[in-house]
């Protein structure tokens, strides 16, 4: 499944399509008629035009992967891309998270946190 819009969504799913791999694409009320669901294999309306009724509703897209049987969700970029919470609740559901694991997404959200890491891996920090 993914879970974002615009040419973010029209990107993953064209590689998807070029491995052969199905794909479900989630929209909302804004993007009824959006060229980029004409490449999935499948969609799912995930709610109204607002961005917190429909891609940053977490409820509304672990239950849209569910109903399609997703194994995996991509959270393109923006949105829940960076959401360590969400992330988790897609591991959770028995799913994949195409991206960083829960626990990175939190660590390097965190400039303080990210610089702190690289310095113990012996990485050069700027100021």
């Amino acid at each position: 499944m993914v879970a974002n819009r615009g040419a973010v969504a029209a990107r993953v799913l064209r590689s998807l399509n070029a491995l052969g791999i199905p794909s479900v694409a989630v929209f909302s009320d804004a993007d009824r008629d959006a060229p980029w669901l004409a490449l999935a294999g499948e969609t799912a309306h995930i709610g109204a035009a607002p961005a917190r009724e429909s891609y940053l509703d977490q409820d509304r897209i672990l239950e849209a992967a569910r109903r399609a049987n997703a194994d995996a969700i991509h959270p393109g970029y923006g949105f829940l891309s960076e959401n360590p919470g969400f992330a988790g609740r897609v591991e959770a559901a028995g799913m994949r998270f195409i991206g960083p694991a829960p626990r990175w997404i939190d660590a390097m959200g965190h400039k303080t946190r990210a610089r702190e890491l690289a310095r113990e891996h012996g990485l050069p920090v700027g100021r």
